[in-house]
């Protein structure tokens, strides 16, 4: 069937060639880099910048199939080359931009927001990318592609992803996972959902190499269709995140946003997302981008801190992959990241920064947000204590508008906030909070809370 608007596959390094959002085909056969989707943007461009952001309002979260989701409403600038049919979608995307007036008022800092991704429906935002991916390859085994399953390489929540919108499309999932580095609550999704979940004895990025060979063209065709986030598709879903937070603040632009980072396809995606809005003229400049890191799984940060010691922008020459060492922010635990070279060029086109946390200052950060009203994952309190860094070195200013992206929930991490209140790592948890054993008789349970009360207002 015709479309108004088309889209391809083509390699981020400009080799020639343009290939179908339908081939099965995950890196450039001449350079063997990373492949991104590029759109028809003199097409798009028929329409005016208003005309868009009206019809993107139009559609926010309405009941219309499937434009409610707030990945498919801005299905012309995600993945135009689909019919509505064949469309998976959870809701996904219209997540709370949540305006953290105390936790930014304890930092000094007026207008702060958190972009909760992590109320999504499988609880992280892996899903904003799988509904792009499952529903082209639900449109591809329609037009005849001979693929038997779907598979991943994952820490947690892209299992987790992949497996649900994998049952609703009817497709086999295949989900690789180290053994031992994900939570319970995260290895439960796949497994309830009916995925062919495999505990594998190494860690995210061996379990990386094991599913690139199973999906691997080149080794003839396995029909197994790859879904990590080396897959371009996945990255159309999630840059859905930068068009949300400019719709939600009125088609304004923040100032920073800060992104947790381990693959590094997310922040890709965010930048990828603000830089199609400003060539669609929606915005006139881009927010500058803060990839945060682990200091314990933080290869980014070391060749973004080698460039900033030698005076210079950071290339893809100045980063050496790492052995990831045990993190809280297990998600992001990873020391060769797939999308590394997206990530340097995302940078360096709005201006960014790469920071880094301990794990001391992420779970403080985190337990400190969650003292605001917050319940927020390790990774998102990487992300927060790098915003503190910056806050307190006065790189962020007072009045400047931030936007902390937050992956996933807290809910997926409760061995993480236990652990914390419970005291059992080894740093000050400074703000544990410990449940209060007392008497079950009335008049010596009521003194007692008084007692604690006064004690929390003094």
């Amino acid at each position: 069937m015709p479309y108004p608007y088309r889209a391809w596959f083509a390699c981020v390094a400009g080799c020639p060639g343009r290939h179908s959002l339908s081939e099965v085909i995950y890196r450039c056969p001449s350079c063997a880099g990373l492949l991104e989707v590029k759109h028809d943007e003199a097409a798009l461009r028929r329409r005016s910048p208003a005309a868009w952001m009206r019809l993107f309002d139009e559609r926010y979260l309405r009941t219309s199939w499937p434009y409610g989701s707030g990945v498919w409403g801005k299905k012309e600038w995600v993945q135009p080359m689909i019919s509505a049919d064949n469309v998976v979608s959870l809701f996904e995307g219209g997540t709370n931009l949540f305006w953290a007036e105390r936790y930014g008022a304890q930092l000094g800092l007026r207008d702060l927001w958190v972009k909760q991704c992590g109320t999504s429906h499988t609880g992280s935002f892996k899903d904003l990318g799988m509904t792009v991916l499952v529903s082209t390859v639900k449109q591809m085994r329609a037009d005849g592609k001979p693929i038997r399953a779907v598979a991943c390489a994952s820490t947690g929540d892209t299992s987790a992803a992949l497996a649900a919108y994998g049952a609703a499309a009817g497709i086999p999932v295949i989900v690789l996972l180290p053994a031992n580095k994900v939570t319970a609550a995260q290895l439960v999704q796949p497994i309830a959902n009916g995925a062919l979940v495999c505990s594998l004895d190494t860690d995210f990025d061996g379990c990386m190499k094991v599913v690139q060979r199973l999906t691997d063209t080149d080794k003839g065709d396995s029909g197994i269709y790859l879904a990590n986030s080396m897959n371009s598709l996945r990255v159309e879903g999630q840059k859905s995140i930068a068009l949300e937070i400019i719709q939600q603040f009125d088609w304004e632009v923040p100032d920073w946003v800060l992104v947790p980072g381990g693959n590094l396809g997310n922040v890709s995606a965010i930048a990828k997302g603000f830089l199609e809005a400003q060539r669609m003229g929606l915005i006139s400049t881009p927010p500058r981008l803060v990839c945060c890191q682990a200091e314990h799984a933080n290869p980014l940060f070391r060749a973004y801190e080698r460039a900033r010691a030698a005076n210079r922008a950071m290339t893809l020459d100045d980063y050496e992959a790492i052995t990831a060492k045990p993190t809280l922010a297990s998600a992001i635990q990873i020391g060769a990241p797939v999308s590394l070279s997206k990530a340097v060029q995302a940078i360096a086109d709005t201006g960014g920064m790469v920071m880094q946390a301990s794990e001391e200052q992420l779970a403080n950060a985190s337990a400190r947000a969650d003292r605001t009203g917050l319940f927020s994952c390790p990774h998102t309190g990487v992300a927060f204590a790098c915003l503190e860094q910056l806050i307190v070195d006065r790189t962020i200013a007072a009045d400047d508008r931030v936007v902390v992206v937050s992956t996933a929930h807290g809910l997926k991490f409760t061995e993480f906030k236990t652990g914390y209140h419970e005291q059992r790592f080894e740093f000050d948890s400074r703000y544990a909070n410990t449940p209060v054993a007392m008497t079950g008789d009335p008049d010596q349970a009521i003194g007692e809370l008084h007692r604690l009360l006064d004690g929390l207002e003094a």
